[in-house]
């Protein structure tokens, strides 16, 4: 009978470097995905319509990396035609009217201090709008959103703001 082969039983330093390799790749599979451009990939509109409050973080609104894009592409396909094939839209899109209502919204809050003690940011997509940023007050939030919710073709707005300076912002950050 042949005597069994060797096993090769690895040191604990092979083990160390071994494990060492394993964190620094995925560490670098981190990196990468961190280091990802973040891009408006749908052209979803996206602006700020005020600027009174110091040090309020820009949000991340509609940029996302390109893996978020791929996730997101197939929702944004059904939620776009849903509304049209549930007899919701009068466009094949929901997110046909998404340019309309942001400049509906420029309109409704145009003159000089129109928000006072905000400074907010407005994302469009699909029919909602998202109000993010800061506020001094909650009713000046509610007043945006009430205002928003009572544009023509406007499913839903929801706003996502910190009234409170010292508490991290409710929402994602463009770069943390």
């Amino acid at each position: 009978m042949p005597p069994p082969p060797a096993r090769i039983v690895p040191g604990a330093s092979s083990i160390a470097r071994i494990a060492s390799a394993f964190v620094l790749g995925a560490g670098l599979a981190t990196a990468a995905r961190s280091a990802e451009e973040l891009r408006n990939w749908f052209d979803d509109p996206f602006f700020q319509i005020s600027s009174s409050v110091a040090d309020c973080p820009l949000p991340a609104g509609p940029f996302v990396s390109e893996s978020d894009k791929r996730v997101q592409a197939h929702r944004r396909a059904e939620k776009g035609t849903t509304c049209w094939l549930a007899g919701e839209c009068d466009r094949p899109n929901a997110y046909a009217y998404d340019r309309d209502i942001a400049e509906a919204l420029r309109k409704a809050i145009a003159g000089p201090d129109r928000l006072p003690g905000t400074t907010l940011w407005v994302t469009v997509q699909g029919r909602v709008l998202y109000i993010e940023g800061c506020a001094l007050q909650n009713s000046s939030v509610a007043a945006v959103e009430a205002l928003a919710r009572s544009l023509p073709h406007v499913q839903q707005a929801i706003a996502i703001v910190r009234t409170d300076a010292s508490a991290p912002p409710p929402y994602k950050l463009r770069s943390p």
